[in-house]
């Protein structure tokens, strides 16, 4: 099994991103699968081209996109991509689309495809606080969510997708009164054990992981 995972380059100012910084350091081989790591920019268009490159070149049966959610103080995996790219910040080459269609021939929303309730508990059984997420914004995460979905969809059926957020890291709060955080290695354990999930669940367990809000 080719396992292909992303993280974004950083961005809105900051100087690190913990999502590619935790997939650079995850092993090479788990459970038997081969872990190809790629860092992708945080730019629409460029972002989803440099992984669908990479997706042509290792024909991968798991696409995963890690990205950073500041403010969350959990792991979360997303459930849904939505058709929209609807930019509250500029990208990192001062793009800012509103309200426009990431696909003009897509669906609406593409549910993700890999067992996102099966992750969540694997990580949860390491004591890492995670849980299913209904949203993955509308900025570059979702774009890029959603394109490699349509992707699926239309080209690689037999691939399956998924993206998963994560907090900032401790030393990106410090001038940031009250914001979460987690360690980079316990951001790295979760991405083990997500990634453990996906290998051993072809398809969801059915547990609670819903919201009432």
């Amino acid at each position: 099994m080719k396992i292909l995972v992303s993280g974004f380059d950083p961005f809105a100012g900051e100087k690190i991103n913990p999502a590619i910084e935790a997939v650079k350091v995850l092993p090479d081989k788990i459970k038997g699968a081969e872990i190809i790591k790629i860092e992708i920019p945080t730019v629409v268009g460029k972002s989803v081209d440099k992984l669908e490159e990479k997706i042509e070149e290792v024909m991968p049966d798991v696409v995963i996109s890690v990205g950073q959610a500041g403010g969350r103080s959990d792991v979360t995996v997303e459930r849904v991509a939505i058709n929209v790219d609807d930019f509250r910040i500029k990208d990192n080459e001062g793009n800012q689309p509103i309200d426009e269609k990431i696909v003009e021939d897509g669906a609406d929303a593409y549910f993700l495809t890999l067992p996102i309730k099966s992750i969540v508990e694997n990580i949860k059984s390491a004591n890492i606080p995670a849980s299913v997420s209904n949203t993955a914004g509308t900025f570059i995460c979702n774009h890029v969510a959603y394109k490699i979905a349509y992707l699926q969809a239309t080209k690689y059926q037999n691939m399956r997708t998924g993206f998963i957020h994560i907090p900032f890291i401790p030393e990106q709060v410090v001038n940031k009164p009250n914001a979460p955080s987690m360690s980079l290695g316990t951001i790295e354990k979760a991405l083990e054990k997500a990634i453990e999930a996906i290998i051993d669940n072809d398809t969801d367990i059915k547990v609670v992981g819903g919201e009432i809000c």
